[in-house]
């Protein structure tokens, strides 16, 4: 039997009568403390959402200023203005939308101010983005973005890109349910590359604010150890001359960055092997897919890092499985 296609949503509404207006956007993100008045425009309102539960792209027009509270959501929400003035948080950790320039809501929740203001948004849900997460080795329940970190062109380029492939698609209300399922794997990839994920094991130090270019150099190691990354790459991430990056990394990890990679993609080795069969699991396979393809020097970096072999962490993962 074919399992059940997932839902589509399809809804449109718009409104001249600014109460109704502000509860209907309430309701539909599970806000609080909802306030909305009249600007100089005459007001209007016309809101849209197409897609389904793992990703929906959604249209609002609101000619009047809304202010409330976001509370924490399951779904990470990019969104960006087209049109008006907005911001997000207050004090310190206040982000005001700059036209065009996508920006994720912060998965805490936030307080926000929107005037007169024409925004679009992509939601994904966090079921559907830890999926494509876990295929790059973020752990079930460890997936937190960094909603602070100012994009980068190349990131922006792909979202834009890929943005622009699902709207056409997921707009054409004959689209089949599983290209449907398609450009929501695209949006979570494209999300993804657009903000980093934040690791669960970084050293406290890493937090403070002096340390924020080293930082983000270290979340794109652990976000992008899958790929043929290098210390030149982490030096135009961190916005650091490659002399500065490498002094950085020697004074916080005692190690060059080049050597920071390897020691995540030794631990991403770890993962694969402690979650394998060791009847179907190939050692040498699983080390060529994290860029090991020497097979001795492999065996003899790993047990410097994890005081054990490879095969003797896989037999481990057999005696738990029994």
């Amino acid at each position: 039997m074919n399992p059940t296609p997932p839902l589509r949503i399809d809804v449109e509404t718009q409104s001249t009568d600014l109460d109704d207006a502000r509860d209907f956007l309430a309701t539909a993100y599970a806000g609080n403390e909802w306030s909305a008045d009249a600007t100089r425009q005459p007001f209007a309102f016309r809101y849209s959402a197409v897609g389904d539960a793992a990703m929906s792209l959604r249209a609002i027009r609101f000619d009047g200023h809304l202010e409330g509270v976001m509370t924490p959501s399951e779904d990470f929400v990019v969104q960006w203005t087209n049109r008006g003035s907005a911001t997000i948080g207050t004090g310190d950790d206040q982000i005001v939308m700059e036209p065009g320039r996508p920006q994720l809501w912060p998965q805490q929740g936030a307080a926000f101010s929107y005037d007169d203001y024409e925004q679009r948004i992509v939601q994904v849900n966090r079921a559907a983005l830890e999926e494509v997460a876990g295929e790059r080795g973020t752990a079930p329940g460890q997936l937190v973005l960094d909603h602070t970190v100012r994009l980068d062109d190349r990131a922006l380029r792909v979202w834009r890109s890929s943005v622009q492939l699902i709207s056409h698609t997921v707009l054409d209300r004959r689209a089949s349910p599983l290209l449907q399922a398609e450009m929501g794997r695209l949006g979570a990839l494209a999300l993804l590359e657009l903000y980093p994920v934040v690791s669960s094991s970084l050293p406290d130090e890493l937090l403070l604010p002096r340390n924020a270019h080293v930082r983000r150099a270290v979340e794109y190691v652990h976000e992008h150890a899958h790929l043929p990354i290098t210390s030149t790459d982490l030096a135009r991430v961190a916005s650091l001359s490659l002399r500065a990056l490498q002094t950085a990394f020697q004074r916080t990890f005692e190690q060059s960055p080049n050597a920071y990679i390897r020691q995540v993609r030794l631990d991403r080795v770890r993962d694969a092997l402690l979650a394998g069969d060791p009847a179907t699991t190939n050692i040498a396979d699983v080390a060529r897919a994290w860029g090991f393809a020497h097979a001795g020097r492999f065996s003899a970096t790993y047990q410097q890092r994890h005081g054990e072999y490879p095969r003797e962490t896989l037999r481990r993962s057999g005696r738990q499985r029994a």
